[in-house]
């Protein structure tokens, strides 16, 4: 819980200080909050690609069942690829992203991780599930994982119980 809130305490440090409650106020609440979500994901595949990979905007299911240009997907996502971790990914990445832009934006979002082909799905627009519900925390460690690969004991308790830095 505190590196997430501290993730979300450097990404509001990245915004000037009137930014953020002025979007909240003023654009959030435009159209049902779809002009907010559709902008939220072109700013976003337009500056975070130096982070994440290439990336696109793509057509997801928002909250009254239509669909909205308010996708990203991430093709292989960088951060996840050289942490090689679902546990820095959840907590570093995904919790604080989701906290960070449905919180001080008013845009909710929800981020699907592919933890297979490191794919990230980020749907703004769309309510995030609860922790209990929210499979990337049933996931298992990445085959990749440092600790996964160099520990036979690890690798067995992380298949059988899941990955331990995500839960």
């Amino acid at each position: 819980m505190e590196v997430e809130a501290a993730s979300v305490r450097i990404l509001k440090s990245l915004f000037p200080p009137l930014l953020l409650p002025l979007f909240r106020a003023l654009i959030a609440p435009l159209f049902e909050g779809k002009i907010a979500a559709v902008l939220t994901a072109r700013v976003t595949q337009a500056t975070c690609q130096w982070l994440m990979g290439h990336c696109s905007v793509n057509a997801v299911e928002i909250h009254d069942g239509t669909l909205l240009e308010s996708g990203v997907l991430v093709e292989r996502c960088k951060y996840l690829e050289e942490s090689k971790c679902a546990g820095i990914c959840v907590h570093t990445c995904k919790m604080p992203s989701q906290k960070f832009i449905t919180e001080y934006m008013g845009v909710p979002l929800t981020m699907e991780p592919n933890f297979e082909d490191l794919s990230c799905q980020f749907k703004f627009g769309v309510t995030a599930p609860l922790r209990m519900d929210d499979e990337s925390f049933k996931t298992h460690c990445l085959d990749i994982c440092p600790a996964v690969s160099s520990n036979e004991t690890y690798t067995k308790a992380c298949n059988t119980k899941g990955c331990p830095r995500v839960g």
